[in-house]
């Protein structure tokens, strides 16, 4: 069995929860039995939507919270008729607002607020409860109540000090008490004084053999890598980086990042590490040889793939952009906005679509209105983009560090030439310099800009394309899962 475990601050839609859902078809095509342990932080809506939005299968997953209840994975189907009924006969005002409904309870000064799967929808996911105007209390559903967080104020704050989890007949399962950044698990037989500890028992759960194989996302998260690393035993390890390893390095030392600090600094416990482009894989072994004396297993395995070259039947729209990812500051979208803008002064049709989600959504939704570009950028939510990039002229990427960059993966696939910045390690894979894009050095928008105008002034579009297909071929479903056949047989 192959256990893939993350443990990522969010849930996000992004990068590294993407490549879950990509290497989980690889691991089907390939016919290995393979489970995903999400040790995250808790989604804002049902765990097991979730999943299912991002490409896996119920059975595909182990999430660390529901581990140690008898709930079966469910979407949301307890409804608010269900809910009502454990009113136990209160009096109460009903009212609703799209996908929100609300329960006032007369001369108690108390009210519920219940979350719906969506405008149409009587499934609820949560339920708020508000006592003398404070949060009082949470509770999260599938097709039954799984658990539920409970808040005291401080200084005008709801803080939260418990999370009890429920078995399906209603029962306490375990609680997690907390305090700051201190949590404390309440088994009916065991105290446990972490997070890690927590991971540890649910890891000794999995009676592991040296047949099974632990594969651990390397990313930040709030529980310490080394908790997997220690409980694997004696599984095979293989740790994956979705980031830069080292902070920098001199003639003597090299800093890793703390993230990744346990794993390089014990690679006798590790089987293999994995990076998405073989520019890092070589870093990291020079480095091995260099601050260790150690030759250790590197290979090579990109986070994505190409299920086939998109090549459009029509002509691409004329001077289009198109650009994607989380809508977050590292992605620094707002500098697209200000280089296409700028742009547009010498190259008057230039249009410009986003897609995406993320925090800065309305901060960039005010810069376009500041800017007056409203009329040629434009927001475009999060899409399945598989069959959408084919219809664009030029790629553009502003992140201040793509380790890989699906969205640059899937650009070339479907021949865009891409304009980024000159940084680790995605414009340096799929750019070269002159042939299928620009390499931009002056990191900024006016850097951008200028190598907008330079592409659609100086470009051989067609030449362009071509280089692009030619450089995802190696990047095709077939070749990937070979990588991963080899290194797990």
């Amino acid at each position: 069995m192959i256990y893939s475990f993350h443990h990522y601050y969010h849930w996000v839609k992004g990068g590294v929860e993407t490549g879950l859902a990509y290497r989980a078809k690889v691991f089907r095509n390939l016919g290995l039995d393979a489970k995903f342990v999400l040790a995250t932080v808790f989604p804002e809506h049902n765990v097991w939507d979730e999943v299912r939005r991002l490409g896996l299968r119920d059975s595909e997953v182990l999430w660390m919270y529901d581990f140690f209840i008898d709930c079966r994975p469910s979407v949301v189907t307890y409804t608010l008729e269900e809910l009502e009924r454990t009113f136990e006969g209160e009096d109460f005002i009903f009212s609703r607002k799209g996908s929100l409904a609300r329960y006032d309870f007369p001369d108690t000064n108390t009210y519920y607020t219940a979350f719906l799967m969506d405008d149409m929808s009587n499934f609820v996911y949560s339920v708020v409860m508000i006592s003398n105007a404070c949060l009082v209390r949470k509770d999260y559903y599938t097709y039954c109540r799984k658990y539920s967080e409970y808040y005291t104020p401080v200084d005008g704050q709801a803080i939260l000090y418990l999370r009890r989890f429920f078995n399906e007949d209603g029962s306490v399962a375990y609680e997690e008490l907390a305090d700051g950044g201190t949590v404390l698990y309440k088994f009916p037989d065991r105290f446990m004084y972490s997070r890690e500890e927590l991971v540890g028992y649910m890891m000794s759960e999995l009676k592991l053999t040296e047949n099974d194989v632990v594969l651990i996302d390397g990313e930040w998260g709030m529980i310490d890598r080394a908790a997997f690393i220690q409980n694997a035993d004696p599984a095979r390890i293989g740790f994956i980086f979705h980031s830069n390893h080292f902070r920098g390095s001199d003639e003597e030392h090299v800093l890793w990042y703390d993230a990744f600090s346990y794993a390089l600094s014990h690679p006798e416990k590790i089987s293999f590490f994995v990076t998405n482009t073989e520019v890092q894989s070589n870093i990291l072994r020079n480095q091995f040889r260099c601050y260790k004396n150690l030759d250790v297993k590197v290979e090579t395995i990109p986070v994505a793939y190409l299920d086939k070259i998109r090549i459009p039947e029509g002509d691409r729209k004329r001077y289009s952009i198109v650009t994607a990812g989380r809508l977050q500051a590292d992605k620094r979208t707002d500098w697209i906005i200000e280089a296409v803008a700028l742009a547009k002064q010498v190259i008057p049709d230039l249009t410009l679509d986003i897609y995406g989600e993320g925090p800065e959504r309305n901060n960039l939704q005010d810069l376009i209105h500041e800017l007056g570009c409203g009329d040629y950028i434009h927001l475009c939510g999060f899409q399945s983009l598989n069959e959408i990039y084919q219809n664009y002229e030029l790629y553009l990427s502003a992140s201040y560090g793509e380790t890989f960059g699906i969205t640059l993966l899937e650009a070339i696939g479907s021949g865009l030439p891409i304009v980024g910045f000159d940084l680790p390690y995605g414009m340096q894979v799929f750019v070269d310099e002159g042939k299928n894009g620009f390499k931009v050095t002056d990191i900024s928008a006016r850097g951008l800009a200028d190598a907008i105008v330079r592409f659609f002034r100086e470009a051989d579009l067609g030449a362009f394309q071509r280089h692009s297909y030619e450089k995802a071929k190696s990047y095709l479903q077939a070749e990937i899962e070979k990588k991963w056949e080899e290194i797990l047989s």
